[in-house]
């Protein structure tokens, strides 16, 4: 199984031979803002069943568990691509909103589940639309 993916501008694009080791879901603080949502959503595979090509930016820092941690990113239009930390070498998570088709694959784990922001979910009460509504703020 291969996944594919890219990036907004579609100048990153990536190759994952699969199936991924974990697929998870973290809200720290870095995650939250990294993404600017209130979490991030990973496939964990080995380094090397991933290929990635185009112009790439690095943002590198250290965790709270001490370990390095480093987030890949367009340089053109700042897509998360994926994110790498030295306490598990040899292996990257890819950003699975820039799957191209990510059917299949459901979180497995919740990180940082006490740093969830209250406004991270969706109750049965709240409307939702299949496609952008025909909406503007003063209606």
């Amino acid at each position: 199984m291969k996944y594919t993916g890219k990036c907004l501008c579609g100048e990153v694009t990536y190759i994952a031979d699969g199936p991924p080791i974990v697929v998870a879901q973290c809200h720290c603080e870095k995650c939250r803002r990294s993404s600017g949502a209130g979490h991030t959503i990973g496939a964990m595979f080995a380094s090397d069943a991933v290929a990635v090509k185009g112009n790439v930016g690095e943002f590198r820092y250290s965790s709270d568990q001490g370990s390095e941690v480093t987030k890949v990113f367009c340089t053109n239009c700042g897509s998360p691509i994926y994110g790498k930390n030295t306490r598990l070498p040899g292996h990257l998570t890819l950003s699975l909103g820039t799957m191209d088709d990510a059917r299949g694959l459901d979180v497995e784990v919740v990180i940082f589940a006490g740093d969830k922001p209250h406004w991270d979910q969706l109750g049965e009460e709240v409307l939702s639309f299949e496609t952008q509504p025909d909406w503007k703020p003063e209606s």
